[in-house]
């Protein structure tokens, strides 16, 4: 039983999130042979000023980034 866990900045919309869990359901069927049926992904939404990037916050890179 395949358990995959994506964790994302916050944002993506149901359809992306739909298109993901299908793409990568069907990679593990394509590559390892599992059952669909048997596959289970999980996204997980986290918020830009709970994630790290380049050692800073990623809303804080994001800011940093448009200033230059």
């Amino acid at each position: 039983m395949p358990y995959v866990n994506v964790q994302i900045t916050a944002g993506a919309t149901r359809e992306q999130k739909a298109e993901l869990v299908a793409d990568i359901t069907q990679s593990l069927v394509r590559v390892l042979g599992k059952k669909p049926e048997h596959t289970h992904v999980v996204i997980q939404e986290i918020a830009e000023q709970d994630w790290g990037f380049a050692g800073m916050l990623t809303d804080d890179w994001k800011k940093q980034q448009s200033q230059s």
